[in-house]
């Protein structure tokens, strides 16, 4: 496995401890389909969300949330919509939003950014 290929499991697994402690229940992880692939599929009280994950170890190369840019949300966009069919939830409410984590010196921050997209 590649180091961020690790690094982003790591970050992961970060986001749904911390999902799991703010109350939100998780369903799925890495739901992948040839339309693309979605982290974490989990419930906020009566919402159905979409989370995608993104780590980093320095922000170099911008900050996390950058790397969410538009063919990746269309990959998001088309993901989200082939669960809800293939799932039978299309009249659920949903929301995708984005978890920014930050790893230094074996400490995460997470930044949690709700409707992201």
């Amino acid at each position: 496995m590649y180091q961020k290929h690790v690094i982003g499991k790591i970050g992961e697994d970060i986001s749904c401890k911390y999902l799991q402690s703010i109350g939100y229940k998780i369903l799925e992880r890495n739901f992948l389909c040839k339309q693309g692939e979605i982290d974490i599929i989990c419930i906020d009280k009566k919402e159905l969300v979409f989370i995608e994950v993104k780590t980093r170890t320095n922000i170099n190369y911008g900050q996390p949330v950058d790397a969410v840019d538009i063919p990746k949300q269309k990959h998001i966009y088309n993901a989200v919509k082939y669960y809800t069919y293939v799932r039978n939830v299309e009249d659920e409410y949903i929301r995708i939003d984005v978890i920014e984590v930050y790893i230094k010196n074996n400490k995460a921050k997470i930044n949690h950014i709700k409707q992201a997209m």
